[in-house]
């Protein structure tokens, strides 16, 4: 018998010598599609229905007081004042995309695909928290610049009216934009702790809502200076208190007020940036022990 022989067949495949992407694509790619899954797009028209009804809600909710003040001429709310109104539905709004941009990655078990590319570790979990802020912004202010477009077209001083309204427009954005930043950083944060998407949710849902009590709680206390930190305990009101704070008349117009801080803003504001740096700090630690597995 004949000693066996190997033989190697050419089965036509080819090394790849097109341009590798380097570490910016690739971030871009995970922002893009992290960006698309939260409205989801791509996906079953089931995955649409929630985000997209969210969205026609703040949307109707916009022309509806810019119809309002076209008619009346009075301002209803101000740019400001309407993501302070939405925040409930941002909450739920978070409570839906964050589980979709990560749970899923931690149920399906994927994570090792990513991070056997040339991807930091560090990058896949940023991505994800960028695409969820954007899309948490949007939502705000989408609609703010609906309410622009309609008070631009009515004014009856010409240009001088839609700088003005321009002047009160910008506020309403940055505003909008720390609470997409604030709101993204915890919901993601709590989402990215389990792979099981309706635990994740809860999560998320309590950690805002049961906060308040603690709020309400401490708002009643006899000493005054507990009154005026109160609103520390709770992400959403510690958003406010930011805004009060710093927008002044623009978030407290035809208000009492707005939230009592007294004269703890600068407190507010550092605690805010101080808890947006601890949870994307302790983000990046929990993929890094992920990816570590």
């Amino acid at each position: 018998m004949s000693d066996a022989t190997g033989v190697i067949h050419d089965i036509g495949y080819q090394r790849y010598t097109g341009p590798r992407l380097g570490r910016r694509q690739v971030f871009g790619a995970l922002y893009g599609h992290g960006l698309r899954t939260v409205f989801g797009l791509g996906r079953s028209a089931k995955a649409k229905i929630f985000p997209w009804l969210v969205v026609a809600v703040v949307t109707v909710v916009a022309a509806g007081l810019t119809a309002v003040r076209s008619q009346l001429g009075q301002v209803v709310l101000t740019y400001a004042q309407f993501a302070d109104a939405m925040s409930w539905l941002v909450i739920f709004f978070v409570a839906v995309a964050a589980p979709e941009l990560v749970s899923r990655d931690l149920r399906s078990g994927v994570l090792p695909l990513y991070f056997s590319r040339p991807l930091p570790r560090g990058d896949y979990a940023l991505a994800k928290l960028a695409a969820l802020m954007t899309a948490l912004w949007l939502l705000l202010g989408g609609p703010q610049l609906v309410m622009f477009l309609g008070a631009a077209f009515t004014t009856s001083r010409g240009m001088r009216g839609v700088w003005d309204e321009l002047l009160d427009l910008l506020p309403g954005l940055l505003y909008a934009g720390l609470w997409a930043v604030v709101f993204a950083s915890i919901g993601l944060l709590v989402a990215s702790l389990t792979g099981k998407r309706a635990f994740a949710a809860g999560g998320i849902v309590a950690v805002f809502l049961m906060t308040t009590p603690v709020v309400g709680v401490l708002s009643i206390m006899p000493s005054r200076t507990v009154n005026e930190l109160a609103f520390l305990a709770s992400p959403s009101s510690l958003v406010s208190g930011v805004g009060t704070w710093a927008l002044g008349d623009l978030l407290t117009q035809g208000q009492e007020g707005g939230i009592p801080i007294g004269g703890f803003g600068p407190v507010y504001a550092v605690v805010a940036v101080l808890l947006v740096a601890a949870c994307v700090s302790l983000l990046l630690l929990r993929y890094r022990k992920v990816a570590a597995r």
